[in-house]
């Protein structure tokens, strides 16, 4: 089973997007979007909603 900051860099790639793009579209800096992706930081549930609906994916499939 692939881990959180393992599914949202494959839902960032697998959409073509880079981590400058995401963070902009997403409302966040790229250093957070990096520490998500990374597994040093967790984000708040209104950033996984965001980040969620970015990728077309549901929170729980990305997050739980």
């Amino acid at each position: 089973m692939k881990s959180v900051s393992e599914r949202l860099t494959a839902a960032r790639i697998s959409k073509g997007s880079s981590i400058v793009d995401t963070a902009e579209a997403c409302g966040i800096s790229v250093k957070a979007l990096q520490d998500y992706e990374a597994g040093t930081r967790v984000p708040r549930d209104d950033i996984k909603i965001a980040l969620a609906n970015y990728y077309g994916e549901r929170v729980q499939d990305l997050f739980f």
